[in-house]
């Protein structure tokens, strides 16, 4: 995981890894950090107040946290909206700095695929790797419990239902084929992020293989949020 920034860098004959203001060191030490440990830095938010042993979610105790950390909870908003939104104003942009960062630990409700941490059922062994406050890679071991999958599963089209006022129907197949799947983990990386870090483009546009015409001169917040949705790519 230390290579993959340092690669890059190196590719791209850089010293650094720079994005709006930020820069990191590609060849320093990692920061490891979790969720958990962010919220608390960050935001003052004990999050893993809101998650009980089995990892259900207490939606009313984090949007009390969240509004007296100053974070906007709208009056629809569940669990997953206000961690969302805390991460997306207060966590992200601190990560990264100096030196890239990977956020570990992430509460299952925030895991859907990934099977849980081995003596803490709260949360998953999921991990994001960070740079100057920008998502480079995204990596979980695989969840092959289908009795866990199907409860996950079960709990998020309840929570569609109360939004939207449907549910698909569950995916028997795949959960068929859990039984059978051995153990495995993997991790996608954001590759055109990389690269624009890497060689200090302004503009992710301006590293794509196929760049998007519609993108050309868009304001900096509007190319923020375009290196934040470009698709990771799975290894």
């Amino acid at each position: 995981r230390a290579a993959t920034p340092a690669a890059a860098a190196e590719a791209g004959a850089a010293r650094r890894l720079t994005r709006q203001g930020k820069a990191a060191d590609p060849l320093a030490p990692l920061e490891h950090l979790t969720v958990a440990e962010a919220f608390q830095r960050f935001a003052g938010i004990d999050l893993l107040a809101t998650v009980d042993a089995a990892g259900g979610t207490d939606c009313d105790a984090l949007a009390a946290a969240a509004r007296a950390a100053g974070v906007r909870v709208a009056a629809d908003d569940g669990w997953s909206d206000i961690f969302s939104r805390v991460v997306v104003e207060r966590v992200e942009p601190n990560l990264g700095r100096g030196r890239a960062t990977i956020l570990c630990e992430y509460p299952v409700a925030e895991a859907a695929l990934a099977r849980p941490k081995p003596g803490d059922a709260r949360v998953a062994e999921r991990f994001e790797l960070y740079a100057c406050g920008v998502e480079l890679a995204n990596a979980f071991g695989e969840l092959t419990d289908p009795a866990e999958q199907r409860r996950r599963f079960l709990a998020e089209e309840a929570e569609r239902e109360r939004i939207y006022g449907l549910r698909y129907p569950l995916d028997e197949d795949f959960l068929a084929a859990l039984a059978h799947m051995p153990p495995a983990s993997g991790a996608a990386l954001g590759f055109d992020r990389l690269v624009m870090l890497a060689t200090g483009a302004r503009r992710i546009e301006q590293v794509l293989w196929a760049p998007v015409p519609d993108l050309v001169g868009a304001d900096d917040r509007t190319q923020s949020i375009m290196a934040r949705s470009t698709p990771l790519a799975r290894t």
